[in-house]
């Protein structure tokens, strides 16, 4: 148990010299009570001994306080729902620190697992707590000083309660965030990105190589890997489909800024690329022409295991598998039709495949390949039982239909428009060269996230409701 206590000295001699301590203490039950500082290590109490001897003849003064209940303050930065949330992670967080303290199960991991996603959540809370107790010592200071009519000490207590007051609306929207439900994928997996030529013809695939070309200058910037798994490329140097894949060899991206204070997972590829699935539709006038075309592309991303995990139990077990040789065919000189080195791969229990023959080496193309119908694979499993559990997404995202409408490139007028935050911006060549905060990735994520981030929130309300 804990209090606050607050000491008042009045020089003896200029009765106008005021000064407070307080000081958050500890209860030791050890042979009588004593009062302990916060930092005390247990069997060591210390009584707190304010600095009389500082003043000749001063006369101490204290009173004692119980601090406001944090549950009262929670829900004064967070809806009832998100509160509760909140208590719930941070008591199970306990729970669980007590448990493999007491079972030495420190090699659990499933609890271990569960603990990185509850740790935020109680560190955030325990700060959350710590200010609350702050905020109520403060007030006990400015209540002695309207007493005393210090007016300066009033002021000074004032100000430092609204400091504290907005460090919790900080905190607040830190824990938010942090109780969230988090998609795995978006943080552990790579990306697997198929591109395909819609309508308009030479000038839908042309505009699909660039669209590549954009994702491969954003990757690049990421610090990712960036290896193209098979290619259709026509004779103007168009590409009517692709496959490529984006793995994280040097790290994530941090959504939570710089500083990593509460430990925020950065994101992975998947994570990073995932808003881009859906159909992009293009306005220009092509070379041969006066007049607006208007052309698409669809883009597909996928999760993919992630080749900086030593988990590889994500891939297909060969037993699901028909992989199958053949001679590969179109352009390629004397290579073509003299070894087997193209790989077709079918998952027997779906029926999904995949064939590449981009690469002489068979063994190249067989690993491209099974990394390829792993991704697609793993897709259908994922949105098959997202269907099963009902979770169909609302207005504000749109279904997630690959076939669906998500942004219009209008080079004419220079411009880029998301169709789902409603968000445009212009100078389509700079987004296409690539830039760390101004790609085209980069350019609509934190509109898009942040939509997600409302979605999830108003799912935990209607949970809270019921």
């Amino acid at each position: 148990m804990y209090a606050t206590i607050a000491f008042r000295l009045q020089h003896a001699h200029s009765g106008n010299l005021r000064i407070s301590y307080p000081v958050r203490l500890f209860v030791s039950f050890q042979n009588n009570l004593q009062p302990v500082t916060k930092n005390t290590k247990l069997g060591k109490p210390t009584c707190i001994q304010p600095p009389f001897n500082v003043f000749s003849n001063a006369t101490p003064a204290f009173f004692t306080t119980t601090s406001t209940p944090i549950i009262t303050k929670l829900e004064t930065v967070l809806s009832p729902s998100i509160a509760q949330r909140v208590r719930d992670m941070s008591r199970q967080h306990d729970e669980i620190m007590e448990s493999l303290i007491s079972t030495a199960s420190a090699h659990n991991n499933v609890n271990t697992k569960e603990l990185s996603v509850l740790a935020p959540v109680s560190k955030l809370f325990q700060e959350f707590s710590a200010i609350v107790e702050e905020i109520d010592a403060i007030r006990e200071l400015e209540k002695q000083a309207k007493e005393l009519k210090d007016e300066d000490m009033i002021l000074e207590c004032k100000q430092e309660i609204e400091e504290m007051s907005e460090r919790l609306e900080s905190l607040g929207k830190k824990m938010i965030d942090a109780v969230l439900p988090k998609n795995e994928d978006d943080y552990s997996s790579d990306a697997v990105l198929e591109i395909r030529a819609g309508t308009g013809g030479d000038e839908a695939c042309l505009f699909c190589s660039e669209l590549m070309g954009a994702y491969e200058n954003v990757a690049k910037v990421m610090g990712w890997k960036f290896e193209i798994l098979s290619v259709t490329k026509t004779d103007l140097g168009g590409i009517k489909e692709a496959a490529v894949s984006i793995n994280s060899i040097s790290g994530g991206y941090n959504t939570m800024g710089s500083e990593d204070e509460y430990n925020a997972p950065n994101l992975g590829p998947y994570g990073f690329f995932k808003f881009e699935s859906g159909v992009h539709r293009v306005q220009r006038v092509p070379v041969n022409d006066v007049r607006i075309h208007t052309s698409a592309a669809s883009v597909a991303v996928l999760p993919a295991p992630s080749e900086s995990s030593s988990n590889k139990g994500e891939l297909l077990p060969l037993s699901e598998l028909k992989i199958e040789t053949m001679r590969a065919s179109g352009a390629g000189g004397q290579h073509v039709n003299t070894t087997d080195s193209a790989v077709r791969i079918t998952h027997i229990p779906t029926g999904i495949t995949a064939s590449i023959q981009d690469e002489r080496s068979q063994h190249n193309n067989r690993a491209k390949a099974i990394k390829l119908i792993s991704a697609r694979v793993r897709d259908q499993q994922q949105a098959q039982e997202a269907k099963m559990r009902g979770e169909a997404r609302n207005a504000l995202l749109g279904g997630g239909d690959r076939s669906e409408r998500i942004r219009t490139y209008n080079f004419p007028q220079d411009r880029i428009t998301d169709h789902r935050c409603k968000q445009s911006e212009y100078g389509i060549g700079k987004m296409f060269a690539g830039g760390f905060d101004g790609n085209l990735v980069s350019s609509f994520s934190p509109f898009l996230r942040d939509m997600e981030r409302r979605e999830l929130l108003a799912d935990i309300e209607r949970l809270g409701k019921k």
